[in-house]
């Protein structure tokens, strides 16, 4: 997603109206995430039998552009096919709740069989849209002028629909190495495909973290640093906490930095309907067990708020003070790994932690900032007022010139919509996939040639010509 400027905070700050968007359907949100969380639907069924799969994998392998081809379908299948039927079943056997090799193995057959079988495709492909987006948006070269390339391999990960009972997760590239691919895979239950808008709006989270801190190498470890330095006179542990949870908290700032306020608010009222859905409580929780590399969801709201805080449009501050405000209304006793925290202490260490984050100068980023390759900005606040307006009609979106409209801006464009007009929100659904899988059909990641990254099919001008 090249969107990158210069670096100049809050430059435009006189374009934009004072005005709020409202939110004042925040809880209709909020209902359609519950109900989308109660739905029972688990997609397709695993393919157990070896041969039956086997099969199915070569009719797949053709529905692929040449990128995937080569980085995902054809060394898993080579992987598959050493393995064979014996082994096959051994992994099966030895993970009978799939939440390990089996469970990897089987949602990476998903991931290409649910493509080239049609599962729920035009979903499917606005949701590669949405994470191939995201990917470009901090790793192609035109997002990147000034930077050295990735050190490491960056395709864009696979969506696949499946396993409503763990919600939204991803499988790192990480782990898909150990069948041989070479790009993450990441799910959504299959009810988001219909509904659940919110979960879309963490789609950054899902997609930002892990394999965007690793591609290059160092970033993780120096963010990290950059985090446990910065609340190193806190207390309360506070520095461990934060540091130690860097790809969670990470992929929570590269999400708002890429989609802006929407990806904040989107955040608490998606974190309250999967509670709802859980508890029949509508709140945040206040408590991060240590146990989960996660933080807590009460601070995860506060990061959101200070991260958009940050951000490099006239709104900032007052879209912070709305997110803070809605997060503080589920605030009781915040316990962080077994130790109380007074809120005042939470809200600050979030601040702390959303600045270190988004404007450490890093070394494996040639003393680059994450915010300086990507950040929101009034210009996208204009593309995300533009589109809200043909998320509640039939026509296509509009015109915008030289403003370039990306995946990012039609999300935020639906969630924005959907807070202030909560009784269209079908209907913004169904527009926001007609949108982005038209986007979809023109990425050239998705073309017949092989190109990582969008982005990074780029023209440098040395001069801009003017037109009367």
């Amino acid at each position: 997603m090249a969107r990158r400027q210069s670096h100049t905070p809050h430059a435009s700050r006189s374009t934009q109206s004072a005005e709020l968007p409202g939110v004042t359907h925040l809880d209709t949100c909020i209902e359609d995430v519950r109900q989308s969380a109660l739905d029972s639907d688990r997609g397709p069924d695993d393919p157990t039998n070896f041969d039956e799969l086997r099969g199915r994998l070569e009719t797949a392998r053709n529905k692929f552009p040449p990128l995937y081809r080569q980085e995902f379908v054809e060394p898993f299948v080579a992987t598959i096919d050493q393995l064979g039927a014996t082994e096959f079943t051994r992994i099966l056997i030895q993970d009978p709740t799939r939440e390990s090799a089996a469970g990897l193995m089987l949602d990476m057959s998903h991931a290409i069989l649910q493509r080239s079988e049609k599962f729920q495709l035009a979903a499917l492909n606005a949701f590669e849209q949405v994470v191939s987006d995201l990917y470009d948006g901090f790793l192609s070269a035109e997002d990147r002028r000034g930077i050295n390339p990735p050190d490491n391999r960056t395709t864009p990960p696979l969506g696949k629909w499946g396993r409503p009972d763990f919600g939204p997760f991803t499988w790192p590239v990480d782990a898909t190495e150990t069948f041989g691919a070479h790009a993450a895979v990441v799910n959504l239950p299959p009810a988001n495909a219909r509904r659940g808008l919110l979960a879309w709006s963490a789609l950054g989270h899902e997609t930002a973290g892990h394999d965007i801190l690793h591609a290059d190498n160092g970033l993780q470890d120096e963010l990290a640093e950059a985090v446990r330095k910065a609340l190193a006179g806190l207390g309360g542990n506070l520095s461990e906490y934060w540091s130690s949870r860097i790809d969670e908290t990470s992929a929570d700032v590269m999400g708002i930095l890429n989609m802006g306020p929407a990806a904040g608010i989107g955040l608490v009222g998606y974190f309250r309907g999967l509670n709802k859905a859980s508890t029949g409580q509508a709140k945040l929780r206040n408590n991060g067990p240590s146990g989960d590399p996660h933080p807590a969801d009460i601070v995860r709201g506060f990061l959101a708020a200070e991260t958009v805080a940050l951000l490099s449009f006239s709104q900032a501050a007052a879209w912070s003070k709305l997110i803070s405000n809605e997060t503080s209304k589920d605030v009781s006793t915040i316990s962080l790994a077994g130790r109380v925290i007074s809120v005042d202490k939470a809200r600050e260490s979030a601040r702390l932690v959303a600045n270190a984050i988004a404007n450490s100068k890093a070394r494996s980023l040639e003393e680059h900032s994450l915010s300086e390759i990507q950040t929101w900005q009034d210009k996208d606040e204009s593309i995300v007022t533009a589109v809200r307006a043909a998320l509640v009609t039939t026509g296509d979106i509009p015109d915008l010139g030289q403003d370039r409209v990306f995946a990012a801006h039609i999300v935020a464009a639906a969630v924005v919509e959907a807070l202030a007009n909560g009784q269209d929100l079908p209907l913004i659904f169904d527009r926001m996939i007609a949108i982005l899988v038209r986007m979809k059909d023109k990425n050239p990641v998705w073309g017949p040639l092989f190109v990582r990254h969008a982005g990074n099919i780029s023209r440098d001008l040395s001069y801009l010509p003017q037109h009367s």
